[in-house]
């Protein structure tokens, strides 16, 4: 073996080599599946036939439920969760694959991730202990209004809402520019695969960067009215995209983004660099 080969060998050992590689699979799969529930339940809103479910995680859940086998495939979204979440720590802790992986930025974008997946992770458990669980809308005004007893609770929650706002702006650039392609090994591809690789990132990147982008303004709206009811979750955000001029249309468009961003979320456990 040569020297450079070691060295990238005894790198990814000591980042959690074929572990980590499984636990990001088994997320990125688990996130896919997400998204996809999410974007077709979005769509059914649009079109006035969503029969009351909401178009976030808890109406994913619940729409999974009801399938065969549904209660097992909670179960296994919840465990890719939780294996998504380790991933990310193993980011946090070693650095992530690639030869910047190990900046400190990246690092703590990285932890920042864990946490998200982790409460989400918590919320699945929940739901499939039979917990049942509140809807996403419910869970950002609970915490807005917590938030804003805090002192400088008003500050607290707009800054909070500023990078939620921000970090979808983030996506929504990145995947733009493609940014997503030196994360993936898709070398050996056809030319005409990786266009389509090219086409779910992009469209599927700026479908979730607009939702981050418009929840956060949301957050920040709710910190300048002192009014934790001005706070929307995932359901609520889809939806204010029916109110613009674009009408249902726009959050049709939102929607099949969503479910893109899913499709692509499986391309990446399969191709992706870990």
């Amino acid at each position: 073996m040569s020297v450079g080969g070691a060295r990238t060998a005894a790198r990814a050992a000591s980042r959690g080599g074929p572990v980590r590689e499984v636990t990001a699979r088994c997320g990125l799969v688990a996130r896919g599946a997400l998204y996809v529930l999410i974007g077709m339940l979005a769509v059914r809103v649009a079109f006035g036939e969503g029969d009351g479910k909401e178009a976030d995680r808890q109406g994913a859940l619940q729409e999974l439920a009801g399938k065969p086998f549904g209660g097992v495939l909670i179960w296994a979204v919840a465990i890719g969760l939780v294996c998504m979440t380790l991933w990310r720590l193993s980011e946090t802790a070693f650095g992530a694959a690639g030869p910047d992986g190990d900046k400190p930025l990246k690092r703590l974008a990285s932890g920042g991730r864990a946490v998200f997946y982790a409460v989400a992770a918590f919320s699945v458990f929940t739901f499939a202990a039979g917990g049942g669980g509140r809807s996403g809308d419910e869970e950002s005004r609970d915490v807005t209004a917590k938030a804003l007893e805090l002192p400088a609770g008003q500050w607290l929650v707009g800054a909070a809402g500023a990078g939620i706002a921000v970090a979808g702006v983030v996506i929504a650039v990145q995947a733009a520019r493609c940014r997503f392609r030196k994360h993936l090994a898709l070398g050996g591809l056809p030319v005409h695969w990786r266009r389509a690789v090219d086409f779910l990132g992009v469209t599927g990147g700026l479908a979730r960067g607009a939702v981050f982008a418009a929840a956060g303004g949301f957050v920040v709206f709710a910190a300048v009215r002192y009014d934790p009811a001005e706070a929307k979750g995932m359901d609520d955000t889809l939806r204010s995209f029916t109110l613009t001029a674009a009408g249902p249309w726009l959050l049709v468009a939102v929607a099949a983004g969503l479910v893109l961003f899913g499709v692509f979320s499986w391309v990446a456990a399969r191709w992706r660099e870990v």
